[in-house]
């Protein structure tokens, strides 16, 4: 009876198999290959696959074949290098992106960082075959030797499709004179109630004015704080009146005269007063100094 079917191997003198082409020109599968097996990759771990799931999302990638590749790039290369790929890819495509061999368009984000691993000299072949396993490019179908199972790799656990990334949020406008504008009309139409308002001042006099009674102190203040991020930078060089009661000046006076290191600290009160049209003026409530208060309050904590 003549044997139509063709051999898988056939026998060599040296005792070893040899593959044999078949009829369609594919490979057939070799259970006994003489080459070494490529090193299997283990499965994810939580940590590892938790950042296969940020790396996916941030390029983009929901599909489950991106993703497995993204993991088999994870569990080779490890999350970290993974991760400095995923930066690479994002700088390039704020760059102005990376296009295709034949310039017919721009990769993906996804592309890109495949791209990336692909080309990095750093990788060895053992790497590549782990990450990008080969195909057959006529039928799509893994190639016998990547199928072998020797060197099959664990397939990636099936996850939920990762969320789709954030989409960013629109730029907020900086602030500009529209909205001084904006706030004077808002005053005159919209005027809510505060109930407590209050200041305070720091820092030290260079002139004192004794009015009797009252004790006026000339401030200015040439730099702004640190502000929450989006605030408008404040104007800077604002005058201040400080007005305190002669009983509470002398309580403080002595102090600031004994020590030219030491600064006050006024409790106040702000207005707008059309009698002091140069700046602000502040009814100060309590006053103290740097000094004094510190003392205070190691006093306190020795009592304790």
């Amino acid at each position: 009876m003549a044997n139509n079917a063709v051999p898988a191997t056939r026998a060599r003198t040296d005792g070893q198999a040899q593959p044999q082409q078949g009829a369609t020109g594919d490979v057939a599968a070799t259970p006994q290959s003489p080459q070494p097996a490529a090193p299997v990759r283990p499965r994810l771990g939580p940590e590892d696959w938790r950042a296969t799931q940020e790396i996916a999302a941030a390029l983009g990638e929901t599909a489950h074949g991106p993703l497995g590749k993204v993991g088999r790039v994870v569990g080779r290369l490890g999350a970290a290098r993974a991760r400095g790929f995923l930066v690479q890819a994002q700088e390039i495509e704020a760059g102005g992106g990376l296009m295709l061999p034949d310039g017919s368009r721009r990769r993906t984000s996804g592309g890109v960082f495949f791209h990336l691993v692909r080309t990095d000299a750093t990788l060895t072949p053992a790497d590549r075959a782990d990450i990008f396993p080969p195909k057959s490019a006529r039928t799509g179908r893994t190639t016998a030797a990547a199928a072998s199972p020797t060197t099959a790799m664990p397939a990636l656990p099936t996850p939920p499709a990762p969320p789709a990334p954030p989409m960013a949020a629109a730029p907020v406008p900086a602030w500009t004179d529209d909205d001084y504008r904006a706030i004077n009309q808002h005053v005159h139409d919209e005027i809510g109630r505060a109930t407590t308002v209050k200041i305070t001042v720091i820092g030290r006099p260079s002139k004192v004015l004794d009015r009797g009674q009252v004790i006026v102190l000339s401030l200015r203040q040439d730099t702004a704080p640190t502000l929450p991020k989006g605030l408008p930078d404040p104007a800077t060089g604002t005058r201040y009146a400080l007005l305190i009661a002669a009983k509470q000046w002398a309580k403080v006076a002595e102090a600031l005269d004994a020590d030219p290191e030491d600064a006050l600290i006024a409790e106040s009160y702000p207005s707008l007063d059309p009698r002091f049209p140069q700046g602000i003026t502040v009814h100060a409530t309590s006053v103290t100094t740097k000094r004094t208060q510190a003392a205070k309050r190691a006093a306190q904590e020795a009592a304790s």
